[in-house]
């Protein structure tokens, strides 16, 4: 099974539930496999979690 990975920041469920939806639907038709074959990781980060360049994420959201 193929499998659709995503890092980012926190989401609602709803959101989730769209990206899900949305990713497997548009890798189904590139591919034509069924939707039902893919399965999608969802992993979120946190701004204290991500680093860019020398500072944390969150510092520069400040």
């Amino acid at each position: 099974m193929p499998v659709i990975i995503f890092e980012g920041p926190r989401l609602t469920r709803e959101q989730k539930e769209q990206l899900v939806n949305e990713f497997a639907s548009a890798a189904a038709r590139v591919t034509n496999l069924s939707p039902e074959k893919f399965i999608t990781l969802i992993k979120e980060n946190s701004p204290e979690d991500v680093g860019v360049g020398t500072k944390l994420l969150a510092e520069t959201q400040k």
